[in-house]
C-alpha cells in the first residue's frame, strides 16, 4: 500500500512539473572570462544551462580590460539612473558572493567626489543615490579640510562622500568567479576561439573552433570579449567599440605614514580627469587619468607607461596631496577602456545569427557592474527577459544621449 502511494506521489509530481523543466538544458559557450563573461557564465549555469567558459589567456590576465588589481565600485552616475540601479544590485551580489565563497572581494572605503570646476554631475547624482538607497554625505569645504587634512582642497566647493562605495579586487575576483562556475558544474577551457561564420547568408553556428584543435558544439554562444569584439565582428561592432590606452600609476607613500592608506582616506574622484584608490593590499597609492587615451591594440600594444602620464600625475598629486609631491613611482601598468559612443554597454543578439550574443562596451566603468550585468545577460540569452533598449545595437542608429561617467577603474 505504501509502495503504491509512493508511486502515485511520484507520478503526480512528474505530471505537475512544468514543461520547461522537462526540456533538455541548453548548451551555452561563453567566450571571455573577464567581469562580463565570467559572471554571465555563472548566472547562465545557475539558471540551468550547460555552460562552457573559454578564454585565451585566462581570467583577469594582463591584456584583459578586467586585469589589474583593483576597481572602484560606486553609485554616482549623474542623472543616468540605470547605472546607479545596476550598481546597487551589483553591490548586493558582490556581498552575496563574498559570503558564499568565504572570500574578500569588496573593501568598503567610501568614495569622495570633489566638486570643483563642474559640480553638475555630482549634484545630479544625489537623487539617483537616494532612490537606490546608497548612503552618502554632503560635506562642506570646511568639513572636508577637517576630516581629511592630508588633502589640499583648494578650489573644491563641497564634497559628496558615498559611504557604501569602495574597491573590488579585480584580477583575483575574475579567478574566483571561474572557480565558482566550476564548483557549480560549469566547464572552463583556456584556448583561443576562432570567429564564427556569421553573415546574412550563413546558417546560425552550431560549433566553435578552438586553438587546441577541438570543436565546441552548443546551442547558444555569448561573446564577451571586450576590446576584441571589433575584430571578431567587424561588420556589426566595428567602430561602435573603440579601445583606448589608459595609464595607471602607483606611488609609494612615506614610511610609517598611514594617512594615504585605505584606513585613513577614501577613494577620491575629481572630474573631469583624475581619480585614485588609497594604498591597499601592500601596494602604492593608485592614481589614474580618466581622459581617453590614444587608440590601442589590446593584443600587441606596448604596455610601458608614457613619461607624459607620469608627469601629469605628479603635478596633480603635488597640488591635491602635497606630502606625495616627490613620491616614487613604484609600479605602473597600461590597460585599456573599450568605449562605446555613449559609454553604455552592448548586450544584444547578432543581427544575422539569433543564437549568437555580443556583450561588451565596458567603457572603463563596467567592472563593478559585472554580477548585475551577468544576471541580465543570462535572462536575455535564455529569453526570460527582453534586451534592455539602452544596451541594444539599435540604439546606435539614433543620437546618443548624455554619456555616463567612467571614472572608477
Amino acid at each position: 500500500m505504501r509502495a503504491r502511494n509512493r508511486r502515485e506521489a511520484t507520478r503526480g509530481a512528474l505530471v505537475s512539473r512544468p514543461k520547461e523543466s522537462r526540456r533538455r538544458a541548453p548548451r551555452v559557450v561563453v567566450v571571455g572570462a573577464g567581469a562580463f563573461g565570467g559572471w554571465s557564465a555563472l548566472f547562465l549555469r545557475r539558471r540551468g544551462a550547460r555552460v562552457t567558459l573559454v578564454d585565451t589567456w585566462g581570467p583577469g590576465n594582463s591584456r584583459a580590460s578586467s586585469g589589474g588589481e583593483t576597481r572602484v565600485i560606486r553609485g554616482s552616475y549623474g542623472p543616468d539612473g540605470i547605472f546607479t540601479r545596476m550598481a546597487a544590485r551589483a553591490l548586493t551580489l558582490w556581498r552575496e558572493a563574498e559570503k558564499s565563497w568565504k572570500k574578500k572581494l569588496y573593501h568598503r572605503t567610501g568614495a569622495l567626489w570633489m566638486a570643483s570646476d563642474d559640480e553638475s554631475f555630482v549634484r545630479s547624482s544625489v537623487p539617483m543615490l537616494r532612490e537606490s538607497r546608497f548612503r552618502f554625505e554632503e560635506l562642506s569645504a570646511a568639513k572636508l579640510r577637517k576630516r581629511y587634512p592630508q588633502v589640499n582642497f583648494e578650489g573644491v566647493r563641497w564634497g559628496l562622500l558615498e559611504n557604501d562605495a569602495g574597491y573590488l579586487l579585480a584580477r583575483r575576483s575574475c579567478a574566483d568567479v571561474v572557480e565558482g562556475l566550476l564548483s557549480e558544474g560549469g566547464r572552463y577551457i583556456e584556448a583561443a576561439a576562432e570567429p564564427p561564420d556569421v553573415s546574412s547568408n550563413s546558417a546560425p553556428p552550431r560549433s566553435l573552433r578552438l586553438s587546441n584543435g577541438t570543436n565546441l558544439e552548443a546551442d547558444l554562444f555569448v561573446f564577451a570579449c571586450g576590446p576584441w569584439l571589433p575584430t571578431l565582428f567587424p561588420d556589426v561592432v566595428g567602430t561602435r567599440i573603440v579601445s583606448t590606452r589608459q595609464d595607471v600609476l602607483f606611488f609609494g607613500t612615506p614610511a610609517g605614514d598611514d594617512r594615504f592608506s585605505e584606513m585613513r582616506l577614501p577613494i577620491w574622484l575629481e572630474r573631469p580627469r583624475f581619480y585614485g584608490i588609497p594604498a591597499n593590499e601592500r601596494r602604492g597609492f593608485k592614481s589614474a587619468d580618466d581622459t581617453r587615451g590614444e587608440r590601442f591594440d589590446p593584443t600587441d600594444g606596448d604596455r610601458r607607461v608614457s613619461t607624459t602620464a607620469v608627469e601629469e600625475a605628479r603635478k596633480y598629486l603635488a597640488r591635491r596631496f602635497p606630502a606625495l609631491k616627490n613620491a616614487p613611482l613604484i609600479e605602473s601598468r597600461v590597460c585599456q577602456y573599450e568605449n562605446s559612443p555613449d559609454q553604455r554597454f552592448l548586450v544584444d543578439r547578432h543581427p544575422f545569427a539569433p543564437n549568437v550574443w555580443i556583450v561588451g562596451g565596458g567603457s572603463g566603468h563596467g567592472f563593478k557592474h559585472g554580477p548585475a550585468l551577468g544576471e541580465m545577460v543570462a535572462d536575455n540569452v535564455l529569453e526570460r527577459k527582453p534586451v534592455e533598449p539602452l544596451f541594444s545595437l539599435s540604439r546606435f542608429e539614433t543620437t546618443a544621449r548624455d554619456a555616463p561617467s567612467s571614472e572608477g577603474r
